[in-house]
């Protein structure tokens, strides 16, 4: 099991969970808990870094068998 890999996977997907639920509250003025119009950007700016990171991660990622 490799582990750098599965981390990878795991930042990638919530790294579209961040931008999903960014891009939400962004369109919907706020989703009215914590997150307002503009402060909706945090999430999708912090879904961004960890869908590319765990892309990188998983790209440079050297397979051992």
């Amino acid at each position: 099991m490799n582990l750098k890999r599965t981390f990878g996977a795991l930042l990638t997907i919530l790294g579209i969970i961040g931008i999903i639920w960014g891009a939400y509250a962004f369109v919907m003025g706020g989703d009215g808990v914590a997150v307002g119009k503009f402060t909706a950007a945090v999430p999708f700016i912090v879904g961004l870094i960890f869908l590319f990171s765990g892309i990188q991660l998983v790209k440079t990622t050297k397979d051992e068998t």
